[in-house]
């Protein structure tokens, strides 16, 4: 690894049928994922397995750490079905919603909805948002069970596109009977990370990690901000999560497109500076879908979200369905590698935080500070539970962190973390500095270290116990890895 393709920002793919062809998933790790999304609104238990079971392979097979995050459905409102599967709806026209389990199939002038209550939660003059929206709706009068409309903007529907209300508003809860069954699923596949969508407050996300628990997962939760509400309450959510996603699909519909970049930004500084990781999310290279190479839009977009400190950039139907996944990762990391290239990597510490309650939180500022001031080749962290090289990961680096966990879960957590490289050290029965010399051999031994070089690393004096990091030393690397004292700069 060299500061030359030493990629900070980490990337996630979406698995699904083109994932699934021969070769590709393997190719897609060896291309640079990080982290692999399991998108539970389709396929199977059985087909989510499989796909566990191949990552973990493939991954160990090249000796890379990666992450597997599932993401529930949540209460996605969706049209239901048409007789003849699509319409095309005219504007100025009547199209009428009707909320009823017996709703008939649908056609130029109705549809049935999948959320009986809508009803109960629209009013005369609402806007309402189809397919992402693509079509916009009006509603004109409430008739019983069924809201009237009058079409604003017009154009092709088909089968179970999503619904929004312009504004957000919408009553369901966030997660559902079927979300609920979803995570005992997931805790079954021990996966990673959770993600929780169309959270509103903080109570959704500790409902699902009190659920994901029970079933004995200590999966970190992912906060999807995609509703009006959950912006209000960005706070209390970002506390109360590991992760936070900037899921732009239907916050953008919510909020509108002109409010989507300033509340991204907003969300990104938010999360870091509560130390939480956060990923980017939705349409990041929509036009590889069905085509070689992203527009130059596209390339400024994820630029911007990197260089606003996102911790991942997530692709979705690129690498789910796409036709071009691996090209998809492949123009996702170069755009990374280039945007990273324009970072300020100075820390501004009077911005930094000036009430500290960790001692990790500490040791972790002060080693951000000294590599602001002398030549380092890297930051160590020994960590059980990798929670020093997120709070380092907080910080704009300068150099690689790497993070050293015997733990494989640890491992996996670190590798959705900015800047941290994530490698399986055991440091089991080891004073601090033993355990020391034996990972900066063995970072020399893995090409990551070369003589001469100065590496700061955080450690406990306690090894092996969970957030006693209390510990940092400046040390040299000597001829064959051996660790060297220094005394001058």
């Amino acid at each position: 690894m060299t500061a030359t393709n030493f990629r900070r920002t980490k990337i996630l793919a979406t698995l699904g049928p083109a994932t699934d062809q021969p070769g590709v998933l393997a190719q897609i790790i060896e291309a640079g994922v990080n982290v692999v999304r399991m998108n539970f609104s389709h396929g199977t238990a059985e087909q989510h397995a499989e796909r566990v079971i191949r990552v973990r392979e493939i991954a160990a097979s090249l000796g890379r750490e990666v992450g597997i995050l599932a993401d529930l459905q949540g209460p996605k409102i969706r049209i239901e079905k048409f007789a003849n599967d699509k319409v095309h709806l005219v504007n100025g026209s009547e199209f009428r919603l009707v909320c009823r389990a017996d709703a008939p199939l649908g056609d130029e002038t109705q549809v049935g909805v999948s959320y009986l209550g809508l009803v109960k939660d629209v009013v005369p003059g609402d806007t309402l948002l189809l397919d992402d929206g693509l079509v916009a709706l009006m509603v004109k009068t409430l008739d019983g069970d069924t809201i009237v409309t009058e079409v604003l903007a017009g154009g092709a529907l088909s089968n179970r596109k999503g619904l929004n209300r312009l504004g957000g508003g919408l009553s369901l809860d966030a997660l559902s009977e079927q979300d609920k069954e979803h995570i005992a699923i997931a805790a079954k596949l021990d996966v990673d990370f959770l993600a929780v969508s169309f959270c509103r407050s903080a109570a959704d996300i500790e409902l699902a990690r009190s659920i994901a628990l029970s079933h004995g997962s200590y999966a970190h939760i992912v906060a999807k901000i995609e509703r009006a509400e959950a912006i209000e309450r960005l706070v209390e959510i970002t506390q109360a999560s590991d992760v936070v996603m900037v899921a732009r699909g239907d916050l953008g519909v919510e909020i509108g497109d002109a409010e989507l970049v300033g509340i991204q930004k907003k969300i990104i500084q938010h999360s870091r500076g509560l130390n939480k990781a956060v990923i980017t999310a939705t349409q990041m290279l929509q036009s590889m879908v069905d085509n070689p190479i992203p527009t130059r839009a596209e390339v400024l977009d994820v630029a911007n979200s990197v260089i606003d400190g996102t911790d991942a950039v997530m692709l979705s139907a690129e690498t789910a369905s796409g036709a071009y996944p691996v090209k998809a990762i492949e123009a996702m990391n170069r755009i990374c590698l280039g945007a990273e290239r324009q970072f300020k990597h100075d820390t501004d510490f009077e911005a930094a935080p000036r009430d500290l309650e960790r001692v990790d939180q500490a040791i972790a500022m002060s080693a951000m500070f000294i590599a602001e001031h002398i030549q380092l080749r890297g930051i160590i962290a020994l960590t059980e539970s990798g929670g020093t090289a997120r709070y380092l990961s907080r910080f704009r680096a300068n150099v690689p962190l790497f993070g050293l966990s015997r733990f494989g879960y640890a491992r996996r957590r670190m590798a959705l973390m900015r800047d941290v490289a994530p490698v399986n050290f055991d440091s089991e029965g080891q004073s601090m500095r033993v355990a020391a010399r034996k990972a900066i051999k063995q970072l020399f031994d893995q090409g990551y270290l070369a003589v001469g070089d100065r590496v700061l690393i955080t450690s406990g004096v306690h090894m092996e116990q969970h957030g006693a990091t209390n510990t940092l030393r400046l040390l040299a690397v000597g001829e064959g890895g051996r660790t060297e004292g220094l005394g001058d700069l």
